[in-house]
């Protein structure tokens, strides 16, 4: 894990004062993906910045696997935590959806990059929790079940299957009433 963390945070900046044009552009970085340095995008600077008008405009950056999940996982997270305003709802679950349908191609490279481990992935639980919140009991559980067949965690300690058991009381609450 900490190998992950050093490669991820850590670019090598070089500097050629060429020209004008040159100096006034951001300085040429580099991250290591897959076992390979390469420079960094829009796409990493968005979700590396935190900023979510930043991420945002870079959703239709072309990227590697990597960074594009960090990206998408970066926007679902900054908007779940504004979920009660509705477009900020809305966004999230536009976005976790479309990490969820991009994610059969990113895990394999997520998990490569990650030393065979894939870490934990926000979207599905913040996503399922939208959508329980939503009433959409049955789409929250499928999306459980999708994690739990990527084999991965939330850190609670019945997990995802846990997390299910919990969506189905909530829907057979809402239901008797």
């Amino acid at each position: 894990m900490w190998n992950f963390i050093q490669r991820l945070f850590s670019l090598i900046v070089t500097q050629k004062p060429a020209s004008p044009k040159a100096v006034a552009a951001r300085p040429t970085a580099y991250t290591t993906r897959l076992g390979k340095t390469v420079p960094v995008d829009d796409a990493f600077h968005a979700w590396t910045s935190g900023d979510l008008n930043e991420m945002l405009k870079a959703l239709p950056v072309k990227t590697n696997l990597i960074d594009r999940h960090f990206l998408l996982m970066g926007i679902v997270d900054a908007t779940y935590k504004n979920r009660t305003d509705p477009k900020m709802a809305q966004r999230c679950a536009q976005v976790a959806e479309m990490h969820l349908t991009e994610f059969p191609k990113i895990a394999p490279a997520l998990k490569k990059d990650m030393d065979g481990i894939l870490p934990r992935v926000t979207t599905f639980q913040h996503y399922a929790t939208l959508l329980s919140e939503q009433g959409e009991y049955d789409k929250a559980i499928a999306v459980c079940e999708q994690a739990i067949k990527y084999g991965l965690r939330d850190n609670t300690q019945s997990g995802f299957k846990g997390r299910i058991e919990r969506i189905k009381e909530q829907k057979a609450k809402h239901q008797s009433t």
